[in-house]
């Protein structure tokens, strides 16, 4: 028995400093948990956390030191970059309390969830999923994962984004509605979390469009950077 046709390859990301490879399993997002953001997206306070998915192969891996390049994604003409703060998951676990999520974390990174803005905004009027707004390919660039054996938890630090050399979002990861623990704590709830999970746990305020040629430079202090060119 074989398959019909060759697998397709295992999504993975870079391991800081090492050789090693982090397999990816799924991909969850944590939609507005600054509250500058959701206020400029037209909410405010500390809403029930909310989630949505992107396929594993969505992830484009940034090197370090590298620059990737993102392709311009189809049938938009309004993309966006929102900077996160990323949680990879290192052991399995469902019903997770906050108190005990720490021990589920394997590292940590830097990423973004690019977002076709339009196709997003008309999915919601219609009242419509989001998918073809935020799982398209390459939705989502991420650098190295660093682990938390050599950074310890983060619970704060500067989290920004440039492009062109222009400062576009800056704030610092304790300004997370939800934070880390309590993220995990909820997502828990509705999903078995695996080895591979990753976490993207929202944006800060200042999201705006990019266009082909952008320059994208962001990062979070103790974690990491990372450089992505539009195409």
């Amino acid at each position: 028995m074989g398959y019909v046709f060759a697998a397709p390859a295992q999504p993975v990301v870079p391991v800081a400093g090492s050789t090693d490879l982090f397999p990816v399993h799924r991909v969850y997002c944590v939609g507005r948990n600054y509250e500058e953001h959701a206020k400029e997206m037209g909410f405010s306070g500390r809403e029930p956390p909310f989630f949505f998915s992107k396929p594993a192969d969505a992830v484009l891996c940034v090197s370090e030191g590298a620059t990737g390049e993102m392709p311009y994604p189809s049938e938009t003409s309004n993309l966006h970059h929102e900077m996160e703060f990323v949680v990879a998951i290192g052991k399995r676990g469902r019903r997770i309390a906050a108190a005990d999520a720490l021990s589920y974390i394997w590292g940590y990174a830097a990423g973004l969830d690019m977002t076709r803005r339009d196709l997003q905004g008309e999915a919601k009027k219609q009242g419509r999923p989001w998918e073809v707004g935020k799982a398209f390919d390459c939705s989502a660039p991420i650098g190295p994962i660093k682990p938390i054996a050599k950074t310890g938890e983060i619970r704060a630090g500067r989290i920004w984004l440039n492009v062109n050399g222009e400062k576009r979002q800056d704030s610092d990861v304790s300004k997370l509605i939800w934070n880390v623990s309590e993220t995990i704590e909820h997502l828990s709830k509705y999903f078995e979390l695996q080895p591979g999970d990753l976490i993207f746990t929202g944006t800060p305020e200042g999201v705006a469009a990019v266009k082909r040629g952008d320059l994208l430079e962001g990062g979070v202090d103790g974690v990491g950077t990372l450089r992505v060119r539009v195409k």
